[in-house]
């Protein structure tokens, strides 16, 4: 269901760039449906990048469809012309490491479809700081985790507020029953997470304690 909802954001005629595409089988989807001119998939493990081979080729579609074993953007070559960039089902601190490592491997023009699993908050600061717009963003549920799905396109200064890169700027305003039964969840853990604490003998840092218990006014003031 993810790579579904990922595959919904990528542009008809889009030449797409899945950074850790494990078993490459988002860019293959995508060829198969028509959607997508060209594609590379890029891995930096072997045992994945063979994979996402096998794939390509099993589908016939190594004409179209590059898979590369390079670490993050380095998969993208200049020739490539890449106008969106996937990521799929990495840490959103792992994400926006990658995105800031290899800036220059972006000409700024692409759609950013960003799945990170957690960290979301760091990555949508990224986002600000380097000028993109969220444009999407969408919260599902699938084996009893959460995950959020970011689009965002290079539009120039933004600026969010703490609680909107928290929560997500268009997650806030739609308010969606998945998001909702997301923050619900998460006011209980990190109440538990405060009473826990308080019941430790060992001495917890303050500014954790404070940090915890803002999120925890957060979330109850989103939920009112």
């Amino acid at each position: 269901m993810r790579l579904e909802r990922v595959a919904a954001q990528v542009p008809v005629g889009a030449r797409l760039a899945d950074i850790g595409s494990d078993h490459g089988y988002l860019p293959v989807a995508l060829m198969r449906r028509g959607v997508i001119a060209a594609a590379v998939a890029g891995e930096v493990a072997m045992t994945p990048f063979r994979s996402a081979e096998r794939t390509v080729r099993e589908n016939g579609l190594e004409p179209w469809i590059t898979v590369r074993l390079a670490d993050g953007l380095a998969a993208i070559e200049p020739g490539d012309g890449i106008t969106a960039v996937s990521f799929c089902g990495m840490g959103g601190e792992t994400i926006r490491d990658i995105l800031e490592r290899d800036q220059s491997r972006l000409n700024g023009r692409e759609r950013l479809i960003l799945q990170p699993n957690g960290g979301e908050q760091p990555l949508r600061l990224w986002l600000m700081e380097n000028g993109y717009r969220i444009l999407g963003e969408e919260v599902l549920r699938e084996n009893r985790f959460d995950y959020e799905i970011i689009v965002a396109e290079r539009t120039g200064p933004i600026l969010y507020t703490v609680e909107e890169l928290y929560f997500g700027p268009l997650l806030m305003g739609a308010r969606s029953p998945e998001f909702l039964s997301k923050w619900q969840r998460r006011l209980r853990q990190k109440q538990k997470t405060l009473v826990s604490i308080a019941r430790a003998r060992q001495a917890v840092p303050e500014e954790v304690v404070e940090d915890i218990a803002r999120q925890i006014r957060w979330i109850s003031d989103l939920l009112r």
